[in-house]
C-alpha cells in the first residue's frame, strides 16, 4: 500500500520520540490527492472514502510505518525557544515517488506528542483547509512548497475560543529538517548530532556535496542560495508567509506551514497579516532579511563543521551570508522582470520596477491585477483594443499619475527587447490571473464550518491552472470589495 522506507527513524532515538496517532471517532475524507497519490507510487483505491478517511486520519496504521515526532528548536519572533518539536504532527514514513525523490508523510492534526507543550496535538477544520489551498495553490504556480495528500474530519470538536470541528491534514513534504532541528542540537552542545544530521541533509537533499571536502560549507551555501531565491520567488506573487521562525524554514528550500499566510491584496510593502506578528517582524518587505537571519542561526549551529578555528570558521559563514543577499537580489530582479515582460538585462531595470511598485504603493493599486492587466497591455494590439487595455490598468490606481508615466518608459524598455522575445507570453508564465485571495480562503473556510464544502472544492478547481484565463472562475480574478477583505489571519495551532 505504502513502499515505506524510512530512513530518519533509522538515525539516532534522540532526534525523534516515537509516538502513534491518537483514535479519532467518526472520520469522514474531506479531500484525497489521487494525482499525488499517483506520483508518490501509493496503492490506494480514490473510490474507497472509507478506507482513505481511516488511513489518514490514523485509525489505521499503513504497514511499514515507523510514526515518529520529531525534535527541534527554535527561534520564534527571535526570541529563542531550546525545545519545540513535533506537537501536533506525527511523521508516518518515507516513501521514493516516481521521480526517485524521497519523500515525507506526516499527519498533522493526529494527537498530542510528547512535545505539546499542554497542547491537544488537534488541528481545527479551518486551517487544515487553508493549508490544503494553499500547498496545492504553490504547486500549481510552480512554487517549491510541501503538498496535500488529504484532509479529514475527525467527527470530533476541538476547542479553541470556542467548539469547532476537527480536521487531520496529510502533508507530503522533500523532508520536515529544519533550521530549528540544527538548533535543537545545538542548544545542546551535541556536536555528534550536528554532524550526523548535516551528513542526513547532503545524503538526502544535496548528493552532490558528498565527498568534497569543503562539504559542511557548501551546504550552507546550498541552503542560503535556495532560500534566497524560494523568498524573491514568493515576492513575486505577492505572498507574506507570517511565521517565518526557524523551526518554519526548511533546509530543502520548500515553502512549509501555511498558518497565517495571506496575499497581498493592493501593495503595501510593509504588510502584516498575521495576528500574533505585532510588531511587522515578518512583513511582506522583511521577509528577505529574515531568511538571511535564519541562515545566520544555521551558521552558527554548524560553525564548528566549517572549520576547527573558530575566526575562520566565522568568516567563510559570513561569506556565506553576503553571498544571500546577492543571490536574492539576482533573483528578486529576474522575477521581476519577467513580471514586466524583459527578457534581456539592461542596468537601469530595477529602477524601472521600483518605479513601478512606487506608483502601485502610492495608488493602492493591487498587486495581482496590476501585473495581469500589464500582461494584457503587453499582448494588445494598436489601436481601441491597447487604448482598452491601457485604460483596465489604470483604473486600478488612485491616483494613476504615476503609472501613467511608467507606462512610455516601460514601452520604450520593451522596444529594446530582442526581436525574437514575446512579451506577453513570458508575463503570462509569471503573472497569475488567480491566486489563493484571502477572502476567498475564509469564504471557503466559513462555508465548510456550516457543512458546505461546495466554495473549497471550487476554489481548489480555480486555482489548479492559475496562469490561464477561465472564464468559468472570474469571480475568484477579481480584487475583494473593501467590506471582503481579510486584514488579519491566524495561527490556528
Amino acid at each position: 500500500m505504502f513502499p515505506f522506507d524510512n530512513s530518519y527513524a533509522r538515525l539516532p532515538e534522540r532526534f525523534f520520540a516515537s509516538v502513534y496517532p491518537e483514535h479519532v471517532g467518526g472520520p469522514v475524507l474531506i479531500k484525497f490527492n489521487a494525482a499525488l497519490a499517483k506520483k508518490l507510487q501509493l496503492d490506494l483505491d480514490p473510490a474507497d472514502s472509507l478506507r482513505l478517511a481511516a488511513i489518514f486520519s490514523g485509525n489505521v496504521l499503513p504497514p511499514g510505518a515507523e510514526p515518529l515526532a520529531m525534535a527541534y528548536a527554535g527561534h520564534q519572533f527571535g526570541n529563542f525557544v531550546p525545545q519545540l518539536g513535533d506537537g501536533r504532527a506525527i511523521l508516518l514514513g518515507e516513501v521514493v515517488d516516481a521521480e526517485g525523490v524521497r519523500r515525507d508523510i506526516q499527519l498533522k492534526g493526529s494527537g498530542p506528542t510528547p512535545f505539546s507543550r499542554r497542547g491537544d496535538g488537534r488541528a481545527a477544520l479551518g486551517p487544515v483547509l487553508r493549508e490544503y489551498i494553499i500547498s496545492e495553490a504553490f504547486a500549481a504556480l510552480g512554487i517549491p512548497a510541501t503538498r496535500a495528500l488529504a484532509a479529514v474530519l475527525t467527527g470530533e470538536p476541538v476547542y479553541r475560543e470556542q467548539a469547532v470541528p476537527g480536521a487531520v491534514f496529510t502533508r507530503v513534504a522533500a523532508s520536515h529538517v529544519r533550521v530549528g532541528t540544527f538548533q535543537y542540537f545545538a542548544a545542546r552542545e551535541d556536536g555528534d548530532a550536528i554532524r550526523l544530521l548535516a551528513d542526513y541533509v547532503i545524503d538526502r537533499h544535496y548528493p552532490e556535496l558528498k565527498g568534497r571536502e569543503d562539504a559542511y560549507l557548501a551546504l550552507l551555501q546550498a541552503v542560503a542560495e535556495r532560500q534566497a531565491k524560494l523568498i524573491a520567488r514568493w515576492l513575486g506573487i505577492g505572498f507574506i508567509h507570517g511565521v517565518m521562525n526557524t523551526d518554519n524554514m526548511t533546509i530543502s528550500g520548500e515553502s512549509i506551514d501555511f498558518g497565517p499566510c495571506a496575499f497581498l491584496d493592493e501593495y503595501d510593502p510593509m504588510k502584516v497579516f498575521s495576528s500574533i506578528d505585532r510588531q511587522g517582524r515578518y512583513a511582506y518587505r522583511n521577509q528577505p532579511g529574515i531568511g538571511q537571519w535564519n541562515i545566520a542561526r544555521l551558521a552558527e549551529c554548524i560553525l564548528p563543521l566549517l572549520d576547527a578555528n573558530e575566526e575562520t570558521a566565522v568568516d567563510k559563514a559570513n561569506g556565506v551570508l553576503k553571498s544571500f543577499g546577492e543571490i536574492f537580489q539576482a533573483e528578486w530582479i529576474a522575477v521581476f522582470r519577467r513580471k514586466i515582460g524583459l527578457a534581456s538585462e539592461e542596468p537601469d531595470d530595477a529602477q524601472l520596477v521600483q518605479d513601478l511598485l512606487s506608483a502601485m504603493e502610492e495608488g493602492r493599486a493591487d498587486f495581482t491585477l496590476t501585473f495581469r492587466r500589464l500582461t494584457d497591455l503587453a499582448a494588445a494590439e494598436e489601436g481601441q483594443a491597447a487604448l482598452d487595455a491601457e485604460a483596465r490598468f489604470l483604473e486600478g490606481f488612485v491616483p494613476w499619475e504615476k503609472a501613467e508615466s511608467f507606462l512610455p518608459r516601460w514601452r520604450a524598455r520593451l522596444a529594446r527587447e530582442p526581436q525574437t522575445s514575446d512579451p506577453a507570453s513570458l508575463m503570462r508564465t509569471v503573472n497569475p490571473a488567480i491566486i489563493p485571495r484571502n477572502h476567498r480562503i475564509e469564504e471557503a473556510i466559513r462555508a465548510a464550518m456550516d457543512g458546505d464544502l461546495k466554495p473549497f472544492h471550487r476554489l481548489l478547481e480555480a486555482l489548479s491552472d492559475p496562469y490561464a484565463d477561465h472564464a468559468d472562475f472570474d469571480e475568484y480574478r477579481e480584487a475583494p470589495l473593501d467590506e471582503q477583505k481579510v486584514k488579519m489571519t491566524f495561527c490556528g495551532t
